[in-house]
């Protein structure tokens, strides 16, 4: 389980949002929203260990994140709306890189087939830096397809997908969660994603 307690972001002289709270078990979805600079994208960063909260605290399994932040981090895969790519390494190099850092060892068969599971077949040993937005969105979303963890947090996971993408990837989300995982994500569009207990929370 996820857990966060009393929660408040700050930045600047501005306070982005205090008191907040919420829980979430295995096989659940939470949907992060609210207008731009509301501190969606903070607080992916704070549940991830990348900010640290102004006040309150974040516990997996009932312990402190900071305390038990190895174990905590090989039960995550963070997603950000940059997706983190390396633009001059191919899309496989990237899986691979990356996967490794994450303590996880990827072959290059099962890079290859991550990226074909997300329509880029022929792609696969292309800088980065000369795909698309979309075809790059793609390339950091097959992690999904390699990643072991059972948490997922996402900002903004549909950004520049078209529509064949958004079906496949909300499909991966339902898999993912019927099989246990938890997910947390920030998107504009509505959730419809079935058999997922929904979770709400609305900064700004």
């Amino acid at each position: 389980m996820l857990e966060a307690v009393d929660l408040a972001a700050v930045r600047g002289d501005r306070r982005l949002f205090a008191g907040l709270g919420f829980s979430l078990l295995e096989g659940e979805l939470l949907h992060v929203h609210g207008v731009n600079g509301s501190g969606k994208t903070t607080l992916l960063r704070m549940l991830c260990g990348l900010v640290v909260p102004e006040e309150g605290r974040i516990l997996w399994e009932g312990k402190d994140i900071r305390s038990e932040r190895e174990a905590y981090l090989r039960n995550l895969v963070y997603l950000g709306h940059l997706g983190a790519l390396k633009g001059d390494l191919t899309g496989v190099e990237n899986l691979r890189i990356t996967e490794t850092l994450a303590g996880e060892a990827v072959t290059e068969d099962q890079a290859m087939a991550a990226l074909q599971d997300v329509g880029l077949h022929g792609h696969e040993d292309l800088p980065v830096r000369v795909l698309s937005q979309g075809q790059r969105r793609r390339v950091a979303l097959a992690r999904l397809a390699l990643s072991q963890a059972g948490l997922w947090i996402l900002d903004e996971p549909f950004t520049a997908l078209d529509k064949a993408s958004v079906a496949a990837l909300r499909a991966r989300l339902e898999n993912h969660l019927k099989q246990g995982g938890m997910v947390i994500l920030t998107t504009h569009q509505e959730i419809d994603i079935d058999t997922a207990l929904v979770k709400q929370v609305a900064l700004g």
